[in-house]
């Protein structure tokens, strides 16, 4: 969601919709001394958040970006839409 992020690496700022996600948690994960934040299934919980709707290549972009310590899985967000999730 950082829009500094989504400029160096798509070459614009991605707006977004809100979003809830059930069953996930938002903790963080260390990589290399530095704090970032990830999301992980977790009963009984949930995750606010934004949808961006980016384009295939967009996407390939952002897989590159995230390293290996995130998942991209597919989740169901309470609205019922079907989306992309980097998890732990």
């Amino acid at each position: 969601q950082d829009p500094d992020i989504q400029k160096s690496l798509v070459g614009r700022i991605i707006f977004g919709t809100p979003a809830r996600l059930a069953n996930f948690e938002k903790t963080t994960i260390n990589l290399g001394g530095r704090i970032y934040p990830i999301v992980r299934p977790a009963e009984n919980k949930a995750v606010n958040g934004m949808v961006l709707e980016v384009t295939s290549e967009e996407l390939a972009r952002f897989d590159r970006y995230e390293t290996n310590a995130y998942r991209r899985i597919t989740a169901k967000l309470d609205s019922g839409q079907t989306v992309w999730v980097y998890s732990e």
